[in-house]
């Protein structure tokens, strides 16, 4: 069975996962010291890249692993809000982004899809949480679905109850203030069993599988 799954999920000692504002300069605002010293290169495997096998490295191999499709919040594939402008934006990765599935994009303003030849193909659908997830869970064919942020984006699928498991990296610094993960999710973590590992690096990585699936 298709399973929904969040990977990666960058947090602060105080609970943000992105800052407040994005701009086409900043993805995540004013929060980019959480992904310091991430070295994206190793979410499809480990490879032969000039780095060594570390935990943190390890474990965000997973990212990619059974996953057929992705959601991911309007916020996280550009920085414009309301209608479309007309530009030629495709997001933030140029031309290989590295989903290599097909991306639904929450969005309330309609947009033609924009495909890619290494398999990425960004679907801009009007949905709520449940209708996203089915479209997205057909797409995968029954691979996994990643939700894929940010953080508005985890909070509707948690409060939903929408999400099977995830990988959570605590990073060692306070922000002050941003977008909030936990907000408005209190008791959340009763429905899960979670695992916690600490890294050399000074993270903290979890990982919640939800009871009884």
């Amino acid at each position: 069975m298709s399973k929904s799954r969040i990977h990666n999920l960058f947090v602060s000692l105080d609970g943000y996962a992105a800052g407040e504002e994005v701009t086409a300069d900043k993805p995540i605002g004013d929060a980019q010291a959480l992904f310091a010293d991430f070295d994206g290169r190793f979410i499809h495997g480990l490879g032969p890249v000039d780095a060594p096998v570390t935990l943190d490295r390890v474990l965000s191999t997973t990212w990619g692993q059974g996953i057929g499709a992705e959601i991911m919040g309007r916020g996280k594939f550009g920085p414009q809000t309301g209608p479309w402008p007309e530009d030629d934006w495709r997001g933030w990765w140029g031309d290989e982004p590295p989903f290599r599935t097909p991306v639904f994009v929450l969005t309330h303003y309609p947009r033609p899809e924009i495909a890619f030849d290494n398999g990425t193909v960004f679907h801009f659908v009007d949905a709520d949480p449940a209708e996203a997830l089915r479209l997205a869970q057909k797409a995968a064919d029954g691979q996994d679905v990643r939700i894929g942020g940010g953080p508005q984006t985890y909070r509707q699928f948690l409060a939903a109850d929408l999400v099977d498991s995830m990988h959570i990296v605590t990073v060692p610094i306070v922000l002050g203030h941003g977008n909030p993960l936990w907000e408005g999710l209190g008791g959340i973590e009763q429905r899960f069993d979670i695992e916690t590992f600490a890294s050399p690096s000074g993270r903290t990585h979890q990982i919640w599988n939800r009871t009884g699936r």
